[in-house]
């Protein structure tokens, strides 16, 4: 009796790329990972050390070398092309001219394959990035999708436990709008089991924290990591590994992901990080919560900043 087998390919065999690769083996969501990458003697180098660790893993896992037209009966594809090196500046747009002319020779060559599946992308800027993937290579929006705030989210989750003392997953709380320096905390939708935070933070100081502070701990927590090794490998990885498996298992699980509005909040035309349904679909909803006045306000200035980047990366790719 045949089976269905789970079949991912990952594009980019960077830090991010190759412990994505790593993960998808160890956390049990794929059954053959494929890899891909422009320089052949790194893809062959990670091949063999993921081999080296399958009989530590959950269940066997095949790990094959791939080209971009190879990746044709992949049921995902996980794209972390990069160059980390660029990240001197602290702003992820400054990788937009490498990744952009990266990603925009890779997917038509993807799409001449065949590929008919779901395009997950973590490379940066990530909205921006996704937005272009989408583009060139004509599937359905919401088979497209980013990591988007969803690795946000967890920095911002991450800070609100260490102010608190709580469990990370006892309460919830979403990082919003830019995977970038423009992204915000919607503290309106923060519940520690159901109660919202303002209420919580009238009785008991533990929750009337400086949320400017929080909020700025959140957004610099990858530069934090940065900092000390010049990467992000472990929060990243295990972010869309999770999407992966959401996808796989057809979840239906609410998680921020950066996912195409189409006048969600008064926003259209853009790929933007976003509390989502995922599942066996992709991207199968987009909530839409009651934000502040004041995080509309905040929530628009995030998109703009998108919006801008998505204009100066088209006139790098259609050059």
């Amino acid at each position: 009796m045949g089976f269905k087998t789970r079949t991912v390919g990952v594009v980019g065999l960077g830090h991010v790329g190759a412990h994505v690769a790593f993960n998808l083996g160890m956390m049990g969501v794929a059954d053959t990972v494929k890899l891909c990458d422009p320089n052949e003697k790194k893809m062959r180098s990670e091949q063999q050390d993921c081999r080296d660790a399958v009989m530590f893993m959950p269940h066997h896992v095949r790990y094959e070398a791939a080209s971009y037209e190879d990746l044709a009966d992949c049921d995902i594809i996980i794209n972390a092309l990069g160059k980390v090196a660029i990240l001197t500046t602290h702003n992820r747009d400054t990788e937009m001219e490498y990744t952009v002319a990266q990603t925009s020779d890779m997917v038509p060559k993807v799409m001449k394959g065949g590929f008919k599946g779901i395009f997950l992308n973590i490379t940066n800027p990530c909205d921006v990035v996704t937005d272009l993937i989408q583009k060139l290579s004509g599937l359905p929006r919401n088979h497209v999708f980013g990591t988007g705030t969803g690795l946000d989210t967890s920095r911002l989750v991450n800070v609100i436990a260490q102010e608190t003392g709580l469990d990370y997953n006892s309460f919830t709380a979403y990082m919003i709008g830019e995977h970038g320096n423009a992204q915000m905390a919607a503290w309106s939708l923060v519940r520690f089991g159901g109660q919202p935070l303002d209420e919580l933070a009238k009785v008991d100081k533990r929750f009337d924290f400086d949320r400017a502070e929080l909020q700025k701990k959140a957004i610099m927590g990858g530069w934090v990591t940065y900092s000390g090794k010049q990467c992000t490998e472990y929060g990243i990885s295990s972010c869309a590994v999770t999407m992966a498996n959401l996808v796989f298992h057809d979840a239906k699980k609410i998680m921020p992901a950066s996912a195409y509005l189409d006048g969600q909040y008064g926003e259209t035309g853009i790929y933007c990080g976003i509390p989502c349904v995922i599942g066996a679909d992709g991207i199968e909803h987009v909530m839409e919560y009651t934000l502040t006045d004041q995080e509309k306000k905040d929530f628009a200035g995030c998109c703009e900043t998108i919006r801008q980047n998505i204009k100066k990366a088209e006139s790098i790719w259609k050059k």
